[in-house]
């Protein structure tokens, strides 16, 4: 099940996007900024009823009708069963009640998000303020993961 996330999921959002953040993988984010960002979140808890959230996705404003897609991560258990590509169709699913105009993405995956409808672009596109977080993360300045972005008129999207 897909929901927004609420105050007693971060600690899990917390240990599953920092699994990944210790990996490279992703930038970690510390418990003040989920609880800061937490309206942004998406996640997927388990259908069993355990409460287990084994993927989560944010869809981020940044600046007049642009935002971005971070923090998606799928629990290894649960990769290959479609949840990151339906968490990432749950945030954008959001962007016309928001007036957001273009959805950014940075990663390590482009592929995945082409799938999505995402198009390559080069990384000064991106307004300066997206690169503010850039300034935490440990690979900064050698940061090389490649910027893509979702328009809302349908310019390159897929299925």
């Amino acid at each position: 099940m897909i929901r927004d996330a609420r105050v007693p999921d971060v600690r899990a959002i917390y240990e599953l996007l920092n699994k990944f953040s210790d990996k490279g993988q992703l930038l970690g984010r510390s418990l003040n900024s989920l609880y800061d960002n937490l309206r942004d979140f998406k996640v997927w808890e388990a259908p069993d009823g355990s409460g287990l959230l084994g993927a989560v996705a944010a869809l981020h404003v940044c600046w007049g009708e642009l935002a971005e897609i971070r923090s998606l991560a799928v629990a290894e258990a649960y990769q290959g069963q479609g949840l990151g590509r339906r968490l990432v169709q749950s945030c954008l699913s959001e962007v016309g009640i928001l007036g957001i105009e273009r959805v950014f993405a940075l990663t390590y995956e482009p592929d995945f998000f082409i799938k999505m409808g995402f198009e390559l672009i080069p990384r000064d596109e991106l307004p300066h303020k997206v690169w503010s977080e850039c300034l935490q993360c440990p690979k900064y300045p050698d940061c090389n993961e490649t910027a893509l972005i979702w328009r809302s008129d349908g310019k390159g999207q897929h299925s």
